[in-house]
């Protein structure tokens, strides 16, 4: 007689809270088939269907509402079991870690030498993206643990506050140094990218000030914004905490047009259900890399 095992548990909740085969293949990084045959499998040692479909999304029968009940159950002992009794140096997994440009220019290094302490086995999976992006990939369930411009306003997502960046105005040194700091917000002004929350808020403001005529280049890269201010082809708001190093070596510095973005601030953000021991001590050491980051 076969048994029910805890990947086809695990399956069974992805399909439920996603709502379909493919959105939790997505999520569980398999397959369509793998999933299928998963489900399949299991409702031939349940001997009754689980699932129906019914005007066009999926159904739990009764004996799958009963399924789900004990199937939460179990992924909280998993839960409690990795964080109990499992010695961290020997906890396997894998961890899909999706961070924004600046995190990843900052301090996702120190993120994960801190992982790689206490999790010497765990496999991390990075993606560098656009926070809008990052929200939808979390929701989605197809990474772990975001840290994005927040928080994810969902009752399902736990969020951890992180300290913020201030962004400062940044000129090449070539440029004329008696210019009227206003006069170089005429010039190209390189930014964040589209869909995000400074690209959006420097298009108001600086459409305030410059009117039609203002251009503004979006990049997804801040090395390259820092890049293209040093040779005089440009300016830009940008976190001065990376900007420091520049200025350093005099080869950018700043200026004050009279007013500024508002400062970035991100959270370290997860699904608060299923509980993850990982997840969640990842999500802490995100908030102690930031500030040993800011104390630096």
């Amino acid at each position: 007689m076969s048994r029910i095992t805890l990947d086809q548990l695990k399956t069974f909740l992805y399909i439920v809270r996603l709502g379909g085969v493919g959105k939790a293949a997505a999520g569980l990084n398999l397959t369509q088939p793998a999933v299928s045959t998963r489900l399949r499998n299991l409702e031939q040692t349940i001997g009754a269907p689980i699932l129906e479909r019914a005007e066009g999304s999926l159904q739990l029968t009764k004996r799958g509402e009963l399924l789900l009940s004990y199937a939460e159950r179990f992924e909280q002992l998993s839960g409690l079991l990795e964080r109990d009794v499992i010695v961290p140096q020997e906890l396997e997994g894998h961890l899909r870690l999706g961070v924004s440009e600046t995190i990843a220019q900052c301090w996702l290094s120190d993120l994960i030498t801190r992982l790689h302490g206490q999790f010497p086995k765990l496999e991390i999976e990075l993606n560098v993206d656009i926070s809008i992006n990052l929200r939808t990939a979390l929701l989605n369930r197809s990474i772990d643990l975001a840290i994005l411009l927040g928080p994810v306003s969902e009752y399902s997502v736990e969020n951890i506050d992180l300290p913020g960046f201030d962004l400062a105005w940044y000129v090449s040194s070539k440029a004329d140094p008696a210019s009227d700091p206003r006069d170089y917000l005429k010039r190209p002004v390189l930014t964040y990218a589209r869909q995000t929350r400074p690209y959006r808020e420097m298009k108001e403001r600086l459409f305030e000030l410059v009117g039609a005529d203002a251009r503004m280049f979006p990049s997804s890269s801040l090395s390259t914004c820092f890049r293209l201010v040093e040779d005089n082809l440009g300016v830009a708001a940008l976190p001065r905490a990376l900007g420091a190093d520049h200025v350093a070596r005099g080869t950018i510095r700043e200026f004050d047009p009279g007013w500024h973005l508002r400062p970035l601030v991100f959270t370290a953000s997860y699904m608060a259900e299923p509980k993850n021991h990982v997840v969640e001590t990842a999500a802490t050491e995100a908030l102690t890399s930031a500030l040993a980051f800011q104390g630096a």
